[in-house]
């Protein structure tokens, strides 16, 4: 396995568990910052230009689709950064996120939603941290 593919799962694994435990740590508060960040255009559009650019790295340094689970879940991470990131600066004028959430029912679902991301986090830091270390001699 490539060292750009386990530096990739460590970031994203990482970064998925910590952001996904503060967020349920702090649930009625993250509801209400992602609230906020949807009702204001300009945040939005930076959140949206933070993840296509996060995507465009990952799927220009990592479009590998075999050989292994964990390959592809790092660029199936990529390309829904960036297809996100897209559809959010093209599509998603200010008054139809909030919607969307109310769609999603982000609230009621939080746990649920967040759950998802700390699994993804798990997987993703299980097997770039604590897999290639039990491969050593």
């Amino acid at each position: 396995m490539s060292s750009r593919t386990i530096f990739l799962a460590r970031l994203i694994g990482l970064y998925s568990l910590i952001v996904s435990l503060a967020m349920m740590l702090h649930g009625h508060d993250s509801i209400l910052m992602v609230e906020a960040i949807v009702r204001s255009s300009p945040l939005l559009f930076i959140a949206g230009m933070l993840a296509l650019i996060a995507g465009l790295a990952i799927v220009l340094g990592h479009n590998i689709w075999s050989g292994g689970a964990l390959l592809v879940v790092v660029t199936l991470v990529g390309w829904i950064s960036l297809v996100k990131g897209a559809l959010v600066l093209f599509l998603m004028p200010a008054g139809t996120a909030p919607l969307l959430l109310v769609d999603l029912g982000y609230e009621q679902l939080f746990y649920p939603y967040t759950a998802i991301s700390l699994v993804l986090g798990l997987y993703l830091t299980y097997s770039s941290l604590i897999k290639p270390i039990r491969r050593l001699p």
